[in-house]
């Protein structure tokens, strides 16, 4: 019997349950156990009659055949709830189940055993709820895991599952696997259906997960993605992103690649750049790829477009319900839904058109396949894991009053819809450091492949240590 949950990535895992090493059940036992002592607060919600059951006749052979799979409060499964972590949505129960989720476990054999915290209605960076309280980092449990993924990532990196589903909307994945040492890749915008039931709102949004390794992160995307009708924007299947790994190292070989240090317009603590800095040369170095410097790499600020239009979404949700449930929200949904309340209107719509169509041009011209670069290598956060009850960097009164510094590197991608990657390359003070890379559309085995080499020359801990 297993004493406790495994302590590698998910492919080993899967491995040892076709060696006979681990016995699913005795996996999921073990995770639970995990979950009930945990002081992370990561876990919201647990299925153990379910999860047993089909742990018992789990298909080892699959992809994740047997492995518990920790499920994000915000993503769909038949019965459990559907709070979007929100105490005015506390006793829905969800309806359906999500493409994803159907994936991973039918043709994945993946065990949905737990649900994870997130913010509320996914909408900022920190984990942080009035339904929930605070999730804490398992680096440093004084620290946020970040948001809004942040119960997915400290599951993961806490050694309670060795895979979670995440989503990113505007960073929610990559900055917890930025902030907790994983592995986190926001796909092109479409890679895998958000199917059923699908609003598309801002066209930002990107379902994923969080994992220890790279070839974890290439399989799930190999299981999940692929075009759903429900979803006329998801785009067509792929294969072959495991197998590929390592086969690809010419391919990336003397590319053009930019480094910068204010992408998006943050401001990146010189301790945290001089990680991701070192880690990027050590790219450039190996792969012989041609840094490109004096490129114009500068954006239009699109925070505050991005905050409104996700505020439409959210206001949309919850209907009558406002503003009579204002003091059952977050400071931050409550003051988001006061400051953008009557903003959008004809002009405002023109106006944030405008400015999306000026962000497209600018990423169009410097990842140009003639003039531009193949690359962009920056951080995934300005710095490391801020306070677990916050205040959001870029807050006042304990509000928040804008995008702030923390966001800002990972917004562009989301907005554009292209793939970008966060990979642990150091720790500042105890804590974990990201590398971001920004690629063209459609570019993911690319960004793999650069992850890759940098976990098979620098490896990093699985797990908080």
């Amino acid at each position: 019997m297993a004493d406790a949950p495994w302590t590698g990535d998910a492919c080993s895992l899967v491995e040892a349950f076709r060696r006979g090493e681990r016995h699913p059940v005795d996996e999921v036992r073990a995770t639970f156990d995990a979950m009930d002592a945990s002081a992370l607060n990561a876990v919201c919600f647990v299925d153990r009659e379910r999860a047993e059951a089909a742990a018992r006749v789990a298909d080892v052979s699959l992809p994740f055949g047997g492995v518990p799979l920790a499920v994000k409060e915000l993503d769909a499964v038949t019965g459990w709830p559907d709070t979007e972590a929100s105490v005015v949505f506390a006793d829905r129960v969800a309806m359906h189940t999500s493409i994803m989720m159907q994936r991973l476990v039918k043709a994945g054999g993946a065990v949905a055993c737990a649900q994870t915290t997130s913010s509320e209605f996914g909408g900022v960076n920190l984990t942080r709820t009035l339904l929930h309280g605070a999730t804490r980092n398992p680096w440093n449990r004084e620290r946020t895991p970040g948001g809004s993924s942040g119960g997915s990532a400290a599951a993961v990196a806490g050694g309670l599952v060795t895979l979670a589903t995440a989503g990113d909307g505007g960073g929610s994945i990559r900055i917890p696997a930025g902030f907790c040492g994983l592995v986190g890749l926001k796909a092109t915008y479409g890679r895998i259906p958000r199917a059923p039931q699908h609003h598309l709102g801002n066209l930002t949004t990107v379902t994923g997960c969080v994992t220890r390794s790279v070839r974890d992160t290439a399989r799930w995307f190999d299981v999940c993605n692929g075009h759903d009708a429900r979803d006329p924007l998801s785009l067509p299947r792929v294969e072959g992103w495991e197998a590929g790994l390592g086969r690809r190292r010419d391919a990336v070989r003397r590319r053009r690649i930019a480094v910068v240090d204010d992408w998006g317009g943050a401001t990146i603590a010189p301790t945290t750049w001089a990680q991701v800095d070192e880690a990027a040369r050590h790219l450039v170095e190996h792969l012989d790829l041609r840094r490109v410097d004096g490129l114009d790499t500068t954006l239009p600020r699109m925070g505050a477009a991005w905050s409104i239009s996700g505020m439409l979404a959210i206001a949309a949700e919850l209907g009558d319900r406002w503003p009579a449930c204002a003091d059952d929200l977050t400071p931050e949904i409550r003051f988001g839904l006061e400051a953008t309340a009557g903003r959008y209107d004809a002009t405002a719509r023109a106006k944030l058109e405008a400015r999306r169509t000026a962000l497209n041009e600018r990423m169009a011209a410097i990842f140009d396949p003639v003039d531009g670069v193949d690359f962009v290598i920056t951080a995934t956060n300005p710095d490391v894991a801020f306070a677990a009850e916050g205040p959001l960097p870029g807050t006042f009164g304990g509000v928040t009053v804008g995008p702030g510094n923390n966001g800002l590197l990972t917004f562009p991608a989301n907005l554009h819809g292209n793939p970008a990657i966060s990979v642990p390359v150091g720790t500042v003070q105890g804590l974990p450091v990201g590398l971001q890379i920004v690629g063209r559309h459609f570019s993911e085995p690319d960004l793999l492949e650069l992850a890759w080499i940098l976990e098979h020359d620098r490896p990093w801990p699985l797990m908080a240590t």
